[in-house]
């Protein structure tokens, strides 16, 4: 009878820590799985994508509910780019036809990940990747994958000018603008202002540049007047200008610093300039976009600012290379970024030249002496020549920091 007893006991111990054992396992998927859940959910996923841009350079955009990192699997040599973004799962129904240089695409799960594949028109590779947080009007996340057109499609591309050239069949027109003016003087040298000096250099660099016959060149002001910051850019905007020059005279604590040195658009700069265009009601029209879709249009701006903070980094390379050539001092960080208010257009290259400094002596000299000033004016106007001439020739100025503060 107790052995009987202990036998039934036994046979019931193995049964309930077996049936024990099974729901641990159910109740660990359970939780595997809830977890997972709560991991993606509606707020972990890619909930849309979006393309901007043409057969030279494309834009993609995803929507994401939370941050990510993205690892690049395939880039692009074997006619498709292949991205893998951590901790975020596909939404419903990311497959379709692309644009630009992308054919199609589908976003697939690969685990707790996801994969976005883009196959492509024609060759291309990752120009760059970036995420972007909530912010500016926007409530998620957003994976940028830019990119541009390689081989034979970069070629034909390059070798095209933009609309707006092609339906222009007038000469490139160059905004000169000479800073300060009027009731602001800017800095004070020992002999002269800075707002004479700005002046004085506008009109021989605009003399220079007419006496090559190739341009049309206007002024921002051609007397002692006070322009505001936005006028002066507005200026440039509403002539369709192709490039915009704002000059200047720089100033120091110690007399003995010296140079002339370049100012293009910083990227802090940039997503003001973005937040700015975007705050009126026809930002699309002002810029000469469809206006079909606020978001495609974002996209759109955002890379035509980017354009054109490429062509005036490179007219500023350009520039600092003749300057040099000239034998006219530059300071060791020659090529300087920020967000300058005259910088901000985003549809027209524009740099800054700080021709050297009012303070130091030397610098003042060549700044004061009219000889001396058209010399200078007359490479500034050498470099314009050859950005037009030559859009993208390779130039190297020594002591040039890219990016600089």
């Amino acid at each position: 009878m107790y052995g009987r007893w202990r036998n039934n006991l036994s046979r019931w111990g193995v049964r309930e820590w077996a049936m024990t054992g099974l729901a641990f396992v159910v109740i660990c998927a359970v939780v595997l799985t809830a977890g997972r859940g709560l991991a993606f959910g509606p707020d972990g996923q890619i909930s849309g994508i979006r393309f901007g841009g043409d057969a030279q350079r494309t834009r993609v955009v995803l929507d994401l509910g939370k941050t990510t990192r993205g690892q690049v699997i395939e880039d692009g040599t074997t006619g498709r780019v292949v991205v893998a973004l951590s901790d975020v799962a596909p939404g419903r129904g990311l497959d379709g036809n692309g644009s630009g240089l992308v054919r199609g695409y589908e976003v697939t799960s690969a685990g707790t990940s996801s994969r976005v594949r883009l196959d492509l028109a024609r060759g291309a590779e990752i120009e760059r990747r970036f995420l972007l947080p909530p912010g500016d009007g926007v409530q998620n996340y957003r994976y940028v994958i830019d990119l541009k057109a390689t081989g034979a499609a970069a070629a034909v591309a390059a070798s095209t000018p933009p609309r707006r050239e092609q339906a222009r069949k007038e000469k490139p027109l160059i905004v000169i603008d000479a800073g300060h003016g009027g009731r602001d003087p800017g800095a004070q040298g020992q002999h002269m202002q800075e707002k004479a000096v700005t002046l004085a250099a506008a009109r021989e660099l605009k003399a220079a540049i007419e006496r090559t016959g190739r341009y049309r060149v206007r002024l921002t002001r051609d007397s002692d007047v006070y322009v505001i910051h936005g006028r002066r850019v507005q200026i440039a905007r509403d002539a369709g200008a192709d490039l915009f020059i704002s000059l200047h005279a720089d100033a120091g604590t110690d007399p003995a610093l010296r140079g002339a040195s370049v100012y293009t658009l910083s990227e802090q700069g940039a997503g003001r300039a973005v937040r700015e265009y975007t705050r009126g009601e026809d930002w699309q029209r002002d810029l000469r976009l469809p206006g079909r879709d606020p978001s495609v249009d974002r996209i759109l701006l955002d890379m035509t600012q980017r354009a054109t903070q490429n062509r005036s980094a490179q007219f500023a390379r350009v520039l600092l290379t003749h300057l040099e050539g000239d034998n006219h001092p530059l300071l060791r960080r020659s090529h300087r970024d920020a967000g300058l208010a005259v910088l901000l257009a985003p549809d027209v290259p524009a740099i800054l030249l700080e021709m050297g400094f009012i303070t130091n002596p030397e610098d003042e000299r060549v700044l004061t002496d009219e000889r001396a000033r058209r010399r200078l004016m007359r490479s500034v106007a050498e470099g314009i020549d050859r950005y037009f001439r030559e859009p993208s020739a390779p130039v190297m100025v020594a002591g040039e920091v890219a990016g600089g503060g």
